[in-house]
């Protein structure tokens, strides 16, 4: 069933993506990875955190590891760093995870007017400054590290000039503080603007943070090939 909604799913994800000027609460997103999934018995359980890019390479990382793993992401878009610290324990909810794969940045580094619409830079202030963004950063690698789970982050992918509220090439210095952070913690880091940076202007909609169907896709085979080596063999 998943296989079959997967196309549906993706071109209205798409076409939300491409029209909106305006962007719709998270909740309105239209996306079959927000869906919640029955857990398959003897497969370890796999959650992915992260904004509309992680929710657009959800579908493409459980196809790939089909019998493998149980690939989960919280039924929302988990935003900004701030929001990950508020609700980070409800997306761990009671079960045990054997990966988590993390990423925060887009929602960080946007710019938003005093009553919250997104705004140009020049009328607004940033989301979660950089010096803000590390200390949360670091509280998160510290509470996820408790999970006992193996720990991914994932990079923030390419902001191309002309994206609303967002400034182009902010990504990089938050990932490089990303990094130093992930470094400090000893959690690995999946350089995923890297994988779709030397084909960004086929892959990425213009003017937008997001990606095309073969864009998602790479980035799901990028995070999942990352994923698969830390799975133990399946116990059924």
């Amino acid at each position: 069933m998943t296989r079959l909604l997967a196309p549906l799913f993706g071109f209205a994800l798409l076409g939300a993506f491409a029209s909106a000027q305006t962007p719709a609460p998270a909740t309105n997103i239209p996306n079959a990875a927000s869906l919640q999934i029955a857990d398959e018995p003897g497969l370890p359980r796999v959650l992915l955190i992260g904004d509309s890019i992680s929710l657009g390479y959800t579908l493409p990382v459980r196809e790939r590891l089909q019998g493998r793993a149980n690939i989960h992401h919280p039924p929302e878009n988990c935003g900004d760093t701030g929001r990950g610290l508020r609700r980070l324990d409800t997306w761990l909810g009671d079960g045990r995870w054997e990966v988590i794969v993390f990423n925060f940045g887009l929602h960080d580094l946007k710019y938003l007017d005093a009553a919250g619409n997104y705004v140009a830079p020049s009328e607004g202030r940033q989301v979660t400054p950089i010096p803000r963004y590390e200390e949360n950063l670091r509280e998160l690698a510290t509470r996820l590290k408790r999970t006992g789970a193996k720990l991914i982050y994932a990079t923030t992918t390419p902001v191309p000039a002309g994206s609303l509220a967002r400034v182009e090439h902010d990504e990089r210095a938050y990932n490089a503080t990303a990094r130093r952070v992930m470094d400090a913690e000893q959690i690995p880091v999946l350089d995923l603007c890297a994988v779709i940076e030397p084909k960004q202007a086929e892959m990425q909609l213009p003017n937008n943070v997001h990606f095309t169907d073969a864009g998602f896709a790479l980035l799901g085979a990028a995070v999942a090939a990352r994923i698969e080596p830390l799975l133990p063999a399946p116990t059924r």
